[in-house]
């Protein structure tokens, strides 16, 4: 299939890159924890899974929810408030209430540091 062409195309292109920001250090979330962080005005949740680390929305879709406050059961963070369940991995939905899911962030460990891409 080809590009539509003629004087209606346009083609928009970002410089934006995405940038690694240090938020914390992995002592500060050990295993089984989990931290909430203000990164650029949006409220992230940063979760330490045996030793993984990911990121992801910190506010449920559905009410609200600090999922930060969450319970986890392996890479699925269930919200305190209603019990909707989010994939710790995509941020997707994987049960209800919430019909939509939250944004997911790259986690980059370098050394201590624990960065996010943002």
């Amino acid at each position: 299939m080809g590009r539509p062409t003629g004087p209606a195309t346009r083609i928009i292109t970002s410089n934006a890159m995405a940038k690694l920001l240090k938020i914390a250090e992995t002592k500060d979330v050990p295993p089984g924890q989990a931290a909430a962080f203000t990164i650029e005005g949006q409220k992230i949740a940063l979760f330490n899974v045996d030793g993984t680390y990911y990121a992801i929305g910190d506010t449920c879709t559905h009410r609200g929810g600090p999922l930060s406050e969450g319970d986890v059961q392996g890479t699925t963070v269930t919200c305190p408030l209603h019990g909707a369940d989010f994939d710790l991995k995509t941020g997707a939905v994987v049960g209800p209430p919430a019909q939509k899911g939250v944004p997911s962030y790259k986690v980059v460990v370098e050394g201590d540091d624990i960065k996010l891409e943002v």
